[in-house]
């Protein structure tokens, strides 16, 4: 099964905890993302892997029409519930792959993705794909989590989620960020990091861990080194491990 079959699978029965998850519905990251974006109502804005629909929510009221777009067709169902519930009636859902689009090259004033591309495993198609249909001059709003610039750091971060979501692909480091979105025509002009606090009970139980799988994952994560355990900030409370520490940068690029 290859790595989009298993996020269609994880997410087709998560979409419901998707659209409830404060995380994703409540962040200070959503609230600066819909800050950042330079819209004054004639935009046609694309919502790139529109999860529980959050994004597009808060951007279709500023915007003249707002595209979300999920490679899964029950997120898809449930962000159109979420988003038609908030009486937002200039959507329309369209399933689609990030790597593979289907839209006509520079259709997009603004084009968003938020907490999604560490599920890209192909991260350079989605990056030409985004150039692809973005206008000249257009916008990216990126919203992601990011892995630390320190490799043993790096691979505990990666190894964690992925045992917690199998069809965890990467979260890449900031500067690996900055280097393939310059490299593919893109001017990074504003950059904002977030920290993320975990709760370990309801973060595994969004993704229907088993009691053993959640045991497993408490055990590599008290056996990691203290400078990893500093860096995460691992809290531990008689051997559970009961939350922990991650990053997220949110960056608007702009086609040239």
């Amino acid at each position: 099964m290859d790595i989009k079959k298993d996020v269609q699978k994880q997410f087709g029965r998560s979409a419901d905890s998707y659209v409830k998850s404060e995380g994703h519905s409540k962040g200070e990251d959503l609230k600066k993302l819909v800050e950042m974006a330079r819209v004054t109502g004639i935009e046609e804005v694309l919502d790139v892997a529109t999860g529980g629909g959050h994004t597009a929510n808060a951007l279709a009221p500023l915007s003249q029409k707002v595209t979300a777009m999920d490679l899964t067709p029950e997120m898809l169902s449930a962000a159109e519930q979420f988003i038609k519930g908030n009486g937002n009636v200039n959507v329309d859902f369209v399933e689609g792959d990030a790597e593979n689009m289907p839209f006509s090259s520079e259709k997009f004033d603004l084009v968003s993705c938020r907490i999604a591309p560490h599920h890209f495993p192909n991260i350079e198609n989605f990056i030409k794909e985004v150039y692809r249909v973005l206008k000249s001059g257009g916008q990216f709003l990126l919203d992601d989590n990011v892995a630390p610039e320190h490799d043993e750091f790096d691979q505990f971060y990666n190894d964690v989620e992925k045992m917690r979501d199998y069809s965890h692909y990467r979260a890449w480091k900031k500067t690996e960020w900055i280097q393939m979105l310059e490299l593919n025509g893109f001017e990074i002009q504003e950059l904002h990091r977030f920290e993320k606090r975990f709760e370990f009970g309801s973060w595994c139980n969004r993704m229907h861990l088993s009691d053993t799988e959640k045991e497993a994952l408490n055990e590599f994560m008290l056996k990691a080194s203290e400078e990893t355990k500093n860096k995460f900030r691992i809290f531990i409370n008689d051997h559970q491990v009961t939350s922990f520490v991650g990053e997220a940068v949110l960056l608007r690029a702009i086609k040239l």
